[in-house]
């Protein structure tokens, strides 16, 4: 089972290059915060930005950094079947511990083919498979009934990261689900509101930032302390929203830059925060104590 709080991981950026300093010491950031999993590649590591041979080299050197000491998940899916069996191929043979594999964007499939590419990719393919659902971004929006199908057909498909803001849905799923299968939050506003409802725990962008914080949250849910929880929830509420002021990870970036643990570089197509929502964002962080006025 997938559970707890795992971080979707920046990748940073020097001089147009994957910067391993930073990248290693992201990486010791989260395994002293206590983090209990990283995803590398996912849309807020950029990943549609990082070319074949620098993902290989980049999702390598950090599975063997957090090897014994922290579970990696590798984002593997694209609108195209053929790419996606590879890559998840390949992640599983690099000793990635779980894929996550979004949604076919801009192909927009009906539920039908969506269940026949998930299962396609779960019958090729050993390693443990998370889907990824985010209309937002792929124009394409998973029902419950597909899922629970491929949940209960297929024994590699163990869970779901759910962004797509219908608590409705999330509350049939694991009404309906297996009692192993994971519901993951996707939507740091909605973390609370998802794991109340059932959810296993999280895949944070906030993370990046406090995973400390991310972490106590969901193990507070986790032993049914909920009080407690949303107390961290409500003390999180403008931290997240500052962070998603624009396009991730344009301003999660710009936050890790500003707590001096990666150089301010992102890759076109996405750009700068303009400097309204530089200046919130730096009132935001000096506010929780993350940056120095």
């Amino acid at each position: 089972m997938i559970k707890g709080s795992y971080v979707a991981l920046v990748t940073p950026f020097k001089n147009n290059e994957i910067d391993y300093n930073a990248f290693e010491l992201l990486l010791d950031f989260h395994i002293e915060n206590k983090t209990d999993g990283i995803l590398l590649c996912g849309t807020t590591g950029e990943s549609p930005a990082l070319a074949g041979d620098e993902k290989e080299r980049f999702i390598r050197f950090g599975i063997a950094r957090c090897k014994g000491k922290i579970p990696v998940m590798v984002g593997t899916g694209t609108n195209n079947l053929s790419h996606t069996l590879a890559a998840t191929e390949r992640a599983q043979s690099w000793g990635a511990d779980s894929a996550l594999v979004i949604t076919p964007y801009y192909n927009k499939p009906n539920q039908t083919g969506l269940y026949h590419y998930f299962k396609a990719v779960s019958d090729h393919t050993d390693i443990p498979l998370i889907i990824y659902n985010v209309p937002g971004r792929t124009g394409v929006n998973i029902s419950s009934e597909t899922l629970l199908k491929l949940a209960e057909e297929c024994s590699s498909i163990i869970g779901i990261k759910e962004a797509s803001g219908d608590l409705t849905k999330i509350s049939r799923i694991v009404r309906d689900a297996d009692e192993d299968f994971s519901v993951l939050s996707g939507e740091d506003d909605l973390n609370y509101a998802v794991l109340c409802s059932g959810g296993k725990g999280v895949i944070s962008v906030t993370a990046n930032i406090v995973p400390a914080e991310i972490r106590q949250l969901v193990s507070l849910c986790e032993q049914h302390k909920y009080t407690d929880a949303l107390q961290i929830h409500l003390e999180l509420l403008e931290l997240n929203s500052a962070l998603f002021i624009e396009t991730n990870p344009i301003p999660v970036k710009a936050a890790l830059h500003m707590m001096g643990k990666i150089t301010d570089e992102i890759r076109l197509p996405l750009f700068h925060l303009n400097d309204k929502n530089l200046s919130v964002l730096q009132k935001t962080l000096s506010k929780y104590n993350l940056i120095k006025d």
